[in-house]
């Protein structure tokens, strides 16, 4: 009897430090999450500080008051914010365990990060047919450089999270969907924060 109540013991002990080293390695992959947006941070810093500096040097060329529509970007920085709500639905979803509002909400996220990438596109195609590639002066290269490679990052985020509503649907919510799921929200903040950065220095300003 006794050996019995000390074998179910272990085996309870052993249960309880398997989920507590889980739940760690959940918070240990969000921790370092964060330090990898610190340096993605870092990068748009750079890019940043590269078009402030480069802004005016057009070499002749067009400005971005000739060149920028504010109505284009504005619908294009609503749809990027919107996409921020829906996946925030996906989030409070996940919380209350309901798989398919998450795959729900997640789907409708990503359409619409497709379609802010899709004018993003159309913008820079249209631009490049005016004369205002990125080989046209150095403020229109440092113009591409910011705005494409946070365009990367949105692709990216959409990749991810095409692969992650596959892994739910198969897996369901499981801890390691569920971890992923909150790397992928911070990610997907850190966009629009970054954008709204975009919009005020490249757009706003750039159209003054």
């Amino acid at each position: 009897m006794t050996s019995e109540v000390l074998k179910h013991s272990g085996a309870h002990a052993e249960a309880h430090a398997h989920d507590h080293a889980h739940h760690d390695t959940g918070g240990n992959t969000i921790f370092g999450f964060w330090v990898y947006l610190m340096t993605d941070l870092v990068l748009f810093a750079g890019l940043f500080a590269t078009f402030a500096v480069l802004r005016d040097s057009t070499a002749g060329g067009p400005t971005g008051k000739e060149l920028f529509d504010l109505k284009f970007v504005l619908v294009e920085t609503f749809i990027l914010l919107f996409s921020s709500i829906t996946y925030g639905f996906a989030m409070v979803g996940m919380h209350s365990g309901r798989k398919s509002t998450v795959l729900g909400w997640l789907a409708i996220t990503w359409l619409l990060g497709a379609g802010f990438i899709a004018m993003e596109l159309y913008e820079f195609h249209h631009l490049i047919l005016e004369g205002a590639g990125p080989n046209r002066s150095a403020s229109l290269s440092s113009f591409f450089a910011l705005v494409g490679t946070h365009g990367l990052h949105v692709a990216s985020g959409l990749l991810w999270m095409a692969v992650l509503m596959f892994q739910i649907g198969k897996k369901g919510l499981s801890s390691t969907t569920t971890t992923r799921l909150q790397c992928l929200s911070l990610f997907w903040h850190f966009l629009d924060v970054v954008w709204i950065g975009v919009f005020t220095v490249v757009y706003l300003m750039g159209a003054m």
